[in-house]
């Protein structure tokens, strides 16, 4: 009885020994090294991961195409992405339309008609988030349009790219307009035409 049992020890650490996971050196050689992708970043914002542009002295004009659901832009020239823009767009009740496009105006300096702030006679902000017409305005007081500086238009309607604050990358925050990172919005004004393709996708 006492043989069979060290019979049966003996055999069970057998196939343990074969079951044994193989060594450190031998298994990690089976791994392949996953690196980062390389951010290439201008230099002027050479700390940001909002964009990424290496479109500078490349041929072709510029086209953009906008990813709703990623809140993102890419940029292509001559049918080669040159870079990518987190963006913000219209949030809950402010859709951005969808499809393609062309840039029907640039101005550098523009201010909505449409959405911005009340001022009293003295200049003191009574209301941050106004709509023209609709917001109540205090005697002597005024109406001041949200500034969108490198404004490209869009829409016969008021829709546009243009610099805006992007509070939650990656999330809307626009009333129906493509914001851009200031920065980027600059340089996409500087390498688009009025003619220039926007599609935007969901």
């Amino acid at each position: 009885m006492k043989a069979i049992r060290l019979t049966i020890t003996a055999v069970g650490m057998l196939l343990l020994s074969q079951c044994e996971l193989p060594r450190l050196p031998l298994f990690s050689s089976r791994f392949e090294v996953v690196r980062r992708p390389l951010l290439v970043l201008p230099p002027f914002a050479s700390q940001s991961s909002m964009y990424v542009w290496h479109g500078s002295g490349k041929p072709g004009p510029l086209s953009v195409n906008i990813d709703l659901s990623e809140q993102k832009a890419y940029l292509f020239k001559s049918g080669q992405n040159v870079g990518w823009t987190y963006v913000a767009t219209g949030r809950s009740g402010f859709a951005t339309p969808t499809g393609t496009f062309r840039i029907m105006e640039k101005i550098a300096d523009k201010r909505s008609n449409r959405y911005g702030m009340i001022v009293d006679r003295h200049g003191n902000v009574v209301n941050s988030n106004a709509t023209a017409g609709v917001s109540r305005v205090p005697p002597g007081g005024r109406f001041v349009g949200a500034q969108m500086p490198y404004w490209m238009r869009i829409t016969g309607y008021g829709v546009g790219m243009h610099a805006g604050a992007i509070p939650n990358p990656g999330s809307p925050a626009s009333h129906g307009c493509i914001r851009l990172p200031r920065d980027m919005a600059e340089t996409i004004y500087q390498h688009v035409s009025v003619g220039s393709r926007v599609s935007i996708m969901r």
